[in-house]
């Protein structure tokens, strides 16, 4: 007889399995409250609907394998199950923004449901792996994150959410290319020569460089805060580092968990500056 936690509680399918996504919906919140240096109620309940939105992904996409044949039919009542526990806790923590005041944080999902249903329809075609495309504009999403949080914590919209948004989405965009550079060097069955690793790692370090010298300009003008750029400074050193010292034997965990000390140690160095 099948019981009640070997049909439903299977965490391939309550869980999301790409673990290194985590940092990308994290790390937005985290800013964003510390930024608008107030954590209450409203606040809460952003937390609780950002992470079931995030949560919900996993059986949504299980769901889709399995009506198109990439996963067994048994796993759709689970899929259809949690599905319908994140609906309502999206639901439910929505309603009570909306009741507070925040209705205008609302909208800010509406690109999140489109990213996804862009992502839900490559899934159904078997294209959705490699898409390196996807990830960063699906990072620009996740990243809205930050400015929702700043507006629930300060009690009130400001253009500076959006200053916020586009920096945090810059780095997530950097750090998805720079794992694909990483990823890249496992192919190799030699390190490769010096003006290889410069095409292999050639777009990484142009996007971390990129917000470095950005960051770093509006800093002096004063349009950001005078030492924003030391965070970017970080990520700019450890995609240099990696894209001239490729490890070509490492694991997919090994980058995974690489990219997210990085990632919190860009967060943590985030806050204290700005």
């Amino acid at each position: 007889m099948t019981t009640f936690r070997s049909k439903y509680l299977r965490k391939q399918i309550y869980l999301p399995q790409d673990h290194g996504s985590w940092v990308f919906i994290l790390m937005p919140l985290f800013i964003g409250f510390f930024a608008g240096n107030k954590f209450s109620t409203p606040a809460i309940y952003l937390v609780i609907a950002a992470m079931a939105a995030f949560f919900i992904r996993q059986p949504v996409t299980v769901a889709i394998k399995a009506y198109a044949g990439r996963r067994p039919r048994t796993d759709l009542p689970a899929a259809r199950f949690w599905m319908l526990v994140y609906g309502f806790i999206a639901l439910l923590m929505l309603i009570g923004l909306s009741a507070r005041g925040f209705f205008d944080v609302l909208y800010l999902a509406i690109p999140g449901v489109a990213i996804f249903g862009w992502h839900l329809l490559l899934v159904s075609k078997r294209d959705e792996r490699k898409q390196a495309g996807l990830e960063v504009v699906a990072s620009g999403a996740l990243a809205l994150a930050a400015p929702a949080a700043l507006w629930v914590s300060s009690g009130s919209y400001n253009t500076q959410g959006w200053i916020l948004w586009i920096l945090v989405w810059f780095q997530s965009a950097a750090s998805i290319i720079h794992a694909y550079m990483r990823l890249e060097h496992r192919n190799q069955t030699q390190i490769p020569e010096r003006s290889a690793q410069f095409q292999i790692g050639k777009r990484a370090i142009m996007y971390t460089s990129f917000n470095f010298v950005a960051s770093l300009l509006l800093g002096i003008s004063g349009l950001l805060p005078r030492f924003i750029f030391i965070p970017f400074l970080l990520q700019l050193a450890e995609t240099a580092w990696w894209a001239f010292n490729p490890a070509i034997k490492a694991k997919p965990t090994s980058v995974g968990f690489r990219q997210l000390a990085v990632s919190s140690l860009f967060t943590v160095l985030f806050i204290l500056v700005w």
